[in-house]
């Protein structure tokens, strides 16, 4: 059985799905709202991790 990988995104990525712009990217990221790695110098951000704002999102929302 084999898992797949996670889809890691660039902020650029993030940005065009959320509709969102870069300095508010970057702030979701460091108010820890949205989680992300650092891959040698790069933020990456886990596709599940886009998920699971997207869901804390609607959660507050509702």
């Amino acid at each position: 059985m084999t898992t797949a990988a996670p889809v890691l995104l660039t902020v650029p990525e993030v940005m065009a799905r959320l509709k969102l712009g870069r300095t508010k990217v970057y702030d979701l990221i460091r108010t820890h709202r949205l989680t992300s790695i650092k891959v040698d110098g790069c933020r990456r951000i886990p596709d599940q991790a886009v998920h699971d704002f997207i869901r804390a999102q609607i959660g507050e929302a509702a």
